[in-house]
């Protein structure tokens, strides 16, 4: 099998020796290139000349912006352009086409969050889920899943893996990776610190700016943010999962959790049923969960931040997410 490896040498919970155990035991398995990633979008790049090249088999060793890049590049290539360009003509609105000439996918776990990975079931310490995945390998298991694809005009359509979001979340990430490329660590602290200081001093807690539209349905209106889960958890505060929509799968639609009103009593209680292990969706009259949904489509009365994968990509006054089934074949 002709695979490569993308490696990002700054993801924060793998070292030099450890990605050289796991090298040294995919190269056993396959006909192994690997590349270290040296700028933001090289992932999307390397995994899109792969698809072309005819490699089997893609590999991440990173965290989860990696592994967002990496599907974006082979699904852009795969639909004929250019890796995050936007759709064509040649590419269905329900799917990208994906057929054999797709490179499988393998994630392993390297960063900080690692939501994908644990998603898909495989262990937090990457030479275990290395383990996994040649296990996999050798058995010819793999599975397809579903994958959201976040689209706005003029600009690039984006795929994403497990969860995208227009509001709050998407401003908590953008502050985050500003703080990160200062310095910092991202750690669930400095993530729960951004946060309150956001919802308390920076958010715009009084003028909700989102319409939710859907087909065949009535707009829904005064939404502050809208969180799109392609699959379960959201994602992590440390090892509790944060479940917005526990009923999110792969295998389904999208599902979608907002708020008509940011009051402290009602975002704590919501946050609460988040955290909590009852297995149920967050609900109070300021709530609107739905579930396996194909179209989502938001507009704004102001730019409002939106972010895919944990990945920060800009401010948008409309944003249409659509559930792309079947869409990636993946070794977990």
């Amino acid at each position: 099998m002709r695979a490569l490896l993308i490696v990002n040498p700054r993801a924060t919970t793998t070292t030099r020796l450890r990605r050289d155990v796991i090298v040294h035991a995919l190269a056993s398995q396959m006909d192994l290139e690997v590349v270290e990633t040296r700028y933001r979008g090289h992932a999307a790049a390397l995994a899109g000349t792969a698809a072309v090249e005819g490699h089997e088999l893609v590999l991440t060793l990173g965290g989860d912006g990696t592994v967002n890049e990496a599907i974006n590049g082979l699904l852009g290539k795969a639909a004929g352009s250019a890796p995050g360009s936007p759709r064509t003509d040649s590419l269905a609105p329900d799917g990208p086409g994906t057929g054999p000439a797709v490179p499988a996918l393998a994630a392993l776990p390297g960063g900080n969050a690692n939501v994908f990975t644990r998603a898909l079931g495989l262990a937090t310490d990457p030479v275990d889920a290395t383990g996994s995945v040649i296990e996999a390998l050798q058995a010819g298991r793999s599975r397809r899943i579903g994958l959201g694809r976040a689209e706005s005009a003029g600009l690039p359509d984006r795929y994403f893996a497990f969860n995208a979001g227009l509001g709050l979340d998407a401003e908590v990430v953008r502050a985050i990776e500003g703080l990160r490329a200062r310095g910092r660590t991202a750690t669930p602290g400095l993530y729960l610190w951004t946060a309150l200081r956001h919802y308390y001093a920076v958010t715009d807690r009084r003028h909700p700016a989102l319409v939710l539209d859907r087909d065949g349905q009535p707009p829904a209106g005064h939404l502050f943010f809208g969180f799109v889960s392609n699959t379960a958890p959201w994602t992590f505060l440390g090892r509790r999962p944060v479940n917005p929509s526990p009923a999110a799968a792969f295998d389904a639609g999208l599902d979608l959790f907002a708020l008509r009103r940011l009051r402290t009593l009602g975002t704590l209680n919501a946050l609460r049923q988040m955290i909590s292990r009852r297995g149920g969706p967050p609900a109070g009259r300021d709530v609107l969960s739905l579930h396996d949904e194909r179209m989502l489509r938001f507009s704004a009365t102001r730019p409002v931040a939106l972010q895919v994968d944990g990945e920060y990509v800009g401010e948008r006054e409309s944003v249409t997410f659509r559930s792309v089934p079947d869409a990636l074949r993946v070794i977990a």
